[in-house]
Parts: C-alpha cells; structure tokens; sequence
C-alpha cells in the first residue's frame, strides 16, 4: 500500500522496524509542522504522541482523567530534572527528545537484534535484509517489479549507511538505514525518494497536481476538501520558492527539512504557550495538570472498562 507524505506527517511516530514495501518512505516523525496544524485545526493527537509516544499515547487515550492527571505527576517529576517543582522549556525539550530518541533506539535495537540472532552476527548485511524484505512480499506474480523496486531502494540506502563499505552495517549504521531522517548525512536518501514517489510523470520535478494527489485522491461530484485546498495553496505560497509551478529537490529539502524550523522546539513553546495560565514561563505541577488533556489526553473505554498500562515511562 503506498504510503502518502500529508498522511504519514499527520502521525509521528511509523514504524520502521520491518522490511519496507518499494513505496515507503522513511519519517517515523514529523520533518516539518505539517502534522501538528492543517490550517486553522490543531490536531491534538500531535501533542500527545509528542509528549508520550505513540504507543503510550495509545495506552493514555483509554485511561478515566482522573488516572491520566495520576501518571501525567509522575511524568512531572521526572520532567522536572532540577526539582524546583517548575518545568521550563528546557526540560520539557529535554523530555520530548528523549521520547524522540527513545522510540528510534528501541526499534533500531529490536529489529537489529532479530538480524543478528538469526545470523549469529554482529552485523547486518543486505543479504540477511533482502531476504526478509521479500519475504513481506506475497508470492503473487504482479507484485514482482515490486518486489524488485524495494530491493533497489533498500540496497541504495544500504550502501549510504555503510560509511566504510565493507557490506556489512554495524548497529550504528543500521540505525541510519532504518532512520535516514536521523541523519544529516543520510537526508539526501529521504529527499530522493520522495521524489520518486512524488514525480509520477518522471520529469525530475512535483507539480501541483502531483503533490496533491499524494494526499487526496478526488471523488466525483464532492468538493475538495479545506485541509487539500489549504496545501495546495501552501504549495503555490510556501513550497515553490521561485514560483515557477514546481519543486525541485531544493525545494524539497527545505519543505522536508526547513533550516529556521526545529519541531521540538516547536513543540515545547507549544505546550507552555497553551498551559502557561500565570504567564511566568514555566510550568507549575497544576498548570501541567489542569491541562492533562493537551499533554496526554484521555477518555474512558467502552462500557466503562479501563485498560491500565503498567510500562514505565
């Protein structure tokens, strides 16, 4: 299934642990703001993924409030590193980095110790790679080209990760090929496949059309959705720089990764412009907690069943 950037920047965290298919890309969070407003409508899940990461975002969405504010004084505490019983922007950068991170350790960890349990390595070729990536693959005839697209793409990548080329990615470098976005040296293999999966005429460029097809495809007889139109005039406004009606892979690269745009910092500015009742520029346990449902969320389950998630965050 092809895999959309509009789509997969309104989420942040994607993983990136099994083989991909010949049209994934690689963000496994938000390059740019694009998730975190559509126009005037501010998507909250942007927060709480944010703040707790996906799957404990998943787990908070199920809990009573008064559990969720219980959980989110323990995140507190441990947000507040100094103990004066505020958090300042610094802390709660800190915080969101360290789910940032965390995320992206974990499965660089995990997938790397499947490869190299099965191998009896320290190491990751693109052999132990390709063969597990067709493997994800059914066995129908039709998905051959395919099949051979996303051993192309993985082996690029491969071999971008593989600084010393010797053919084998040691846990470092296995990181990068599974999160080239975490690289700065590994960016140009993210810009490069979202043109290819973007440039569906070939012709080295994204036109309007092409851009927004990769996010909406128009049903007959309805309008267009505000959220389609509103990007596609960011397209025309923001995205083409010289306005000439395309973007080029400069244009790409600073749609995907803007040099004044930083999405942590974004992010933590965010959640104490909104939670900042005194306006002293920190956050108190209180304000934390009276606005629990910008941090973590939370609703009761069905039929009044709680799940309770006992990982420590």
């Amino acid at each position: 299934m092809r895999l959309n950037v509009i789509a997969v920047f309104a989420f942040i965290y994607l993983s990136f642990a099994q083989p991909q298919d010949a049209s994934s890309r690689v963000y496994d969070k938000p390059l740019s703001d694009a998730g975190h407003f559509s126009g005037a409508d501010h998507n909250s899940e942007y927060d709480h993924e944010a703040f707790l990461g996906k799957e404990e975002s998943d787990h908070f969405a199920q809990l009573t409030p008064e559990e969720s504010k219980k959980r989110l004084l323990v995140i507190f505490v441990k947000m507040d590193t100094d103990n004066d019983k505020h958090v300042s922007f610094n802390e709660l950068r800190m915080w969101l980095k360290y789910i940032s991170d965390r995320y992206v350790l974990r499965e660089v960890e995990k997938t790397f110790q499947e490869y190299s349990t099965e191998s009896k390595t320290d190491y990751v070729t693109f052999e132990q790679h390709k063969k597990k990536l067709v493997e994800d693959f059914d066995d129908d005839d039709d998905e051959t080209a395919d099949v051979q697209k996303a051993i192309a793409r993985d082996l690029r990548r491969f071999q971008k990760a593989d600084v010393n080329s010797d053919g084998k990615l040691t846990k470092e470098e296995f990181g990068e090929f599974l999160h080239p976005e975490e690289s700065d040296r590994m960016r140009d293999i993210v810009i490069d496949e979202t043109m290819e999966d973007l440039d569906s005429n070939g012709d080295g460029v994204i036109d309007l059309e092409e851009y927004t097809n990769d996010m909406y495809e128009p049903a007959e007889n309805k309008p267009m959705p505000d959220w389609v139109q509103a990007e596609r005039t960011q397209f025309e406004q923001v995205r083409d720089k010289d306005a000439n009606g395309f973007m080029d892979k400069n244009e790409i690269r600073e749609w995907l990764f803007p040099n004044d745009y930083n999405h942590l910092d974004t992010e933590a500015k965010h959640l104490i412009t909104e939670s900042d009742d005194d306006r002293d520029g920190v956050l108190s346990r209180d304000e934390v907690v009276s606005h629990f449902d910008l941090f973590v969320g939370s609703q009761a389950t069905d039929f009044g069943k709680v799940l309770h998630s006992h990982e420590e965050l």
